[in-house]
């Protein structure tokens, strides 16, 4: 039982403006969380439905005690969003009319400290945002090679001490298996110049990243989900994504003009043969981001950008 999810909901009614609720619609939040954007979603239908989607279980719970008042308009499911047109047909669901997806950790898992999210709470190494999956932080640390260790820290860190880190990890679990959050930060902080450790962020905070990244298989699931997404969207339905650093962003932003490109044909061509048309049109040229009072009062949103896309009608 969960008496405490602690999340708040980032860029709340910018989302649900976004969404351009209708109050018949089927709507689906692809990270409930606490629950926090499935109940402002929830208060505006009437004779609609939602799909509330998370991996975590913890919290699912803590979602059906918040939205316990609109149990009646909900569906919830355990489960990976990337998995959201098995979702749909499971439910008999062929059509939505929207969909959100808060990507990144809730601030619930980086704070409770079992959940080994934080180099700033000790705890075992894990990571994993479904504790039922197979691979966790432990794994990635004690078992990948020093070249996916250097892999994995350059690409989802964007650390330019990677090699260096990847070395001391190495080096430090042939003595004995790296267990513990503080372990692993430990390793990371001593593998930075004494210079810089005491100035910018945490130098374990980008390698935490990026193992947390590989673990959940983060970056992975973007574009096929916002794919799979659209092609459930009903015409004029909206996509709503929140991204909380730079390779998220850089993969909703990709699809999101991948998608809404029309003909490819060279420009060389008289005339169009391929016969694509844009899929989406999408609504924010450059990403919402939250206001300064947001900001002030919640720390953790000031990095969030939020991109939304329509669904393109016939053409």
């Amino acid at each position: 039982m969960i008496s405490e999810f602690s999340h708040t909901s980032v860029m709340l009614f910018e989302c649900i403006e976004a969404l351009d609720i209708k109050k018949d619609g089927i709507y689906v939040d692809c990270t409930t969380g606490g629950g926090g954007h499935s109940l402002e979603i929830a208060k505006r239908l009437d004779g609609g439905r939602l799909i509330c989607i998370d991996r975590d279980s913890d919290a699912l719970e803590a979602a059906r005690n918040r939205l316990s008042d609109h149990l009646d308009k909900i569906t919830f499911i355990k489960d990976n969003f990337i998995n959201i047109e098995n979702i749909l047909d499971s439910l008999g669901i062929d059509k939505i009319d929207g969909a959100l997806a808060d990507l990144g950790v809730s601030s619930y898992q980086f704070d409770t400290a079992e959940r080994g999210f934080s180099y700033k709470l000790d705890a075992p190494l894990d990571m994993r945002m479904d504790v039922s999956s197979d691979l966790s932080a432990y794994d990635v640390v004690n078992t990948y090679s020093y070249e996916e260790l250097r892999r994995v820290i350059s690409e989802y860190g964007e650390d330019d001490f990677a090699p260096k880190i990847a070395k001391e990890i190495v080096s430090a679990r042939e003595i004995a298996p790296i267990k513990t959050t503080t372990e692993l930060s430990d390793i990371v902080c001593a593998a930075y110049p004494a210079k810089l450790r005491a100035v910018g962020h945490h130098p374990a905070k980008k390698t935490f990243q990026a193992i947390r990244i590989e673990v959940n298989g983060e970056l992975d699931a973007i574009a096929p989900t916002i794919k799979a997404i659209v092609s459930r969207l009903n015409a004029g339905g909206r996509l709503a994504v929140i991204t909380f650093h730079s390779l998220e962003d850089r993969a909703v932003k990709t699809t999101f003009n991948d998608l809404a490109q029309g003909c490819t044909c060279p420009p060389s061509f008289p005339v169009c043969v391929c016969g694509n048309k844009p899929k989406i049109k999408i609504i924010t040229k450059k990403p919402i981001t939250p206001s300064n009072d947001e900001i002030n009062t919640n720390r953790r949103s000031h990095s969030a950008k939020l991109r939304v896309a329509e669904k393109a009608g016939l053409i």
